[in-house]
């Protein structure tokens, strides 16, 4: 059990360092993001070496290296996604008349360039690591795709809560396509898998030789914070309060009488169901 308590703590400080770094760039002035995104592209391109050079490695210097460098990969695309370099064709709030298919391709219009940019960049991954002993990146990217779309595949289809307090402005057209609405059988199946990977990793971990221990105790890792994630989505207290750091203050005010009103709103809403189902 001992060696997944430091991949555990490694993945969690790397994971809340990143995504509040992330965070920070893209509530930085519009004019700053070309910089940020040419930064973030040299970076990933360092990247992507590194995984190159640490595929045929075993050990956990090897396995932190190869995480550290997916995360980054990952990393650029969350930042081209939210400064709205790789988004989709449609960027209109959702038509309020618009149900089933048609809401469903909407809402997949808003962001289907930046996934198939996620999933081509699996597949160079896959590639560039093929047939070799140090598969840390590829999984760990791999996760991280898998996990998100099961966040946005749950916000689209309704949860309980939502978390709107750190989307920024000029992306807020996608909360249209959130919703709100009680727990479902597809958020409890996806709860499902996810402690069903989480618990497949943990005894690869634990099996593993020591070459391959820490790459899949890393990768148990970041499939625990996803299932935390995921909870968040069913309780009142918001996981982006322990982003506002990466806010300047008068953002924070602002986000603050958003998170409010959109509390009231969720309440509303659950009221309405609850009234509906007596």
């Amino acid at each position: 059990m001992s060696a997944l308590v430091l991949p555990l703590l490694f993945a969690t400080v790397l994971w809340f360092l990143s995504t509040g770094l992330v965070l920070w760039l893209d509530r930085l002035p519009s004019h700053t993001w070309p910089i940020s995104i040419i930064g973030a592209t040299v970076l990933s391109g360092f990247a992507m070496g590194g995984i190159i050079f640490t595929a045929g490695e075993t050990g956990a210097v090897a396995a932190y290296v190869a995480f550290v460098c997916a995360l980054i990969l990952w990393g650029w695309h969350e930042m081209s996604f939210l400064m709205g370099f790789v988004t989709g064709p449609n960027r209109a709030p959702c038509p309020q008349d618009a149900r089933g298919w048609r809401r469903f391709r909407l809402a997949a219009a808003t962001l289907i360039h930046h996934e198939v940019a996620i999933f081509a960049t699996a597949l160079v991954l896959m590639a560039a690591t093929w047939g070799q002993p140090n598969q840390t990146a590829t999984l760990t990217f791999i996760l991280l795709f898998v996990m998100r779309l099961s966040a946005k595949f749950n916000v689209f289809a309704g949860v309980p809560h939502l978390s709107l307090e750190m989307m920024p402005d000029h992306m807020r057209y996608l909360a249209s396509y959130f919703r709100v609405a009680p727990v479902r059988w597809f958020f409890v199946a996806s709860l499902a898998g996810i402690a069903a990977i989480a618990a497949w990793l943990g005894t690869l971990a634990l099996a593993a030789p020591d070459g391959l221990q820490t790459g899949y105790a890393l990768a148990f890792a970041l499939v625990v914070l996803a299932f935390l994630e995921h909870g968040f989505l069913v309780v009142p207290w918001q996981d982006t309060a322990m982003f506002r750091w990466a806010m300047r203050r008068r953002e924070q005010k602002t986000a603050q009488r958003q998170l409010q009103a959109a509390t009231i709103e969720q309440s509303s809403t659950l009221a309405a169901f609850e009234a509906a189902r007596q």
